[in-house]
């Protein structure tokens, strides 16, 4: 098995060559390692590695290590959040990638007050219509865009989707190319306060592909940590 390290090593050269393919900057596109059930000692490598963004998908987990490792690095929660966890989350995490209902904006919005903060979020879109994965339809995402531009403790970034898992990562085009064509659409609507500049797109089986379509973070777990044991 490859070490950590030469993974990371493998895939930030991917990112370059997947960038420059397509006209963009590397340095726009940033890395997160995903730690979801990671043991300790690997994530621990991954930040010696040079990765300074962390995403969990739990709050109880990400609490633990949080307390362990510190906020030296970034921590987004990336998984569906529940309305109950929010007073926890905007205290733990720098950024929340899964903003799907004006009910929880509203409820980031009023505990990022109680806490003293501005907590940046991004909305988490469902452009594929899968029952299983969370997210607003692409047509609520404006909406949701408008609520959110009202909330004062709150600072909308982006978009987040996660196509449907195919092996051919190409499959996955269409899904990032509309999350773009979406971010662009609500910015062209010059809301009050809302500039949208973030796309959280792409994990270990079509990352190349997300960042030719504008990915400016990208969600990694396998390809880094290996299989989830």
């Amino acid at each position: 098995m490859n070490s950590v390290r030469e993974n990371i090593t493998r895939i930030k050269d991917r990112i370059s060559e997947a960038a420059g393919r397509a006209g963009r900057n590397p340095a726009a596109v940033r890395l997160m390692a995903v730690t979801k059930t990671v043991e300790d000692d690997r994530i621990q490598a991954a930040i010696e590695a040079g990765i300074t963004l962390m995403g969990e998908n739990y709050v109880q987990e990400a609490k633990r290590k949080i307390e362990l490792m510190g906020k030296d690095v970034q921590w987004h929660m990336i998984g569906h959040l529940q309305s109950n966890k929010a007073k926890y989350a905007v205290r733990l995490f720098d950024m929340i990638h899964s903003v799907d209902s004006l009910d929880l904006a509203r409820e980031l919005d009023r505990r990022s007050r109680e806490a003293g903060r501005v907590i940046d979020v991004l909305l988490e879109v469902n452009l594929s219509g899968e029952e299983s994965k969370s997210g607003c339809s692409p047509d609520e995402a404006f909406n949701l865009a408008v609520g959110c531009s009202g909330f004062p403790n709150l600072a909308l970034k982006g978009l987040m989707t996660m196509p449907p898992w195919c092996e051919d990562p190409e499959a996955a085009r269409p899904y990032f190319r509309k999350l773009c064509e979406l971010k662009e659409r609500i910015n062209g609507k010059k809301l009050p306060g809302i500039a949208l500049n973030e796309l959280s797109m792409g994990m270990s089986g079509d990352y190349e592909v997300a960042v030719s379509e504008g990915a400016t973070i990208i969600r990694i777990g396998t390809a880094i940590f290996g299989p989830r044991r």
